[in-house]
């Protein structure tokens, strides 16, 4: 089965609030399902992001196993499976010249570069564009927003509601945890487009 395939079957099954049917529509019409995770760190190949959205996904079915309440499994596939639409179409294919070892030779290769049509934030992306068809639970919303943990530009510039966040809500947490074990654990570097 493709990492598409399986992205839309974990989906149909398991999210039924309204709006989720319009909400896959859309995403059918972005290149979600195309697009790299990363433009040169993990998932940085065609259907890199689906890949990595899967991974993040069973990594957090695992890691709510720690919660002495789990959430549903709407809930868990809603933020495994969604955190990270704010890279539908945030990439595009552009040329550079590299050196061809075995030839010597200069040729064209191709290379992911971003191209963000809507410059909003990461996380805050992911919760907009899902809100813009269904809506979150807040915690769920709290959980994509903070997924990038310390990673997050407004961590780096010195906020510290990013532990709130964690302490208000262990999903928040342990979807960020999920995320840097898709990434270092599951995947690593790949060859590029």
């Amino acid at each position: 089965m493709s990492a598409k395939d399986e992205f839309l079957e974990a989906f149909s099954l398991s999210v039924k609030r309204p709006g989720a049917d319009r909400l896959l529509a859309w995403l059918k019409k972005t290149d979600f399902f195309t697009a790299p995770a990363s433009t040169r760190f993990h998932g940085d190949h065609e259907s890199g992001l689906v890949e990595h959205s899967l991974n993040v996904y069973h990594r957090l079915q695992e890691e709510i196993k720690a919660l002495p309440v789990a959430p549903s499994e709407e809930t868990v596939a809603v933020c495994g499976l969604l955190y990270d639409i704010c890279k539908a179409n945030f990439y595009k294919v552009s040329q550079r010249n590299a050196k061809n070892e075995k030839t010597g030779k200069w040729e064209k290769q191709p290379f992911y570069q971003v191209e963000d049509q809507f410059p909003y934030g990461h996380g805050e992306k992911s919760v907009f564009l899902i809100e813009r068809f269904m809506r979150l639970k807040v915690e769920e919303a709290v959980a994509i927003r903070w997924h990038m943990g310390g990673f997050d530009e407004s961590v780096k510039g010195g906020s510290y509601a990013v532990s709130g966040a964690f302490e208000k809500y262990p999903l928040a947490l342990l979807l960020h945890v999920a995320d840097m074990k898709a990434t270092y654990l599951d995947e690593g570097k790949k060859e590029s487009v």
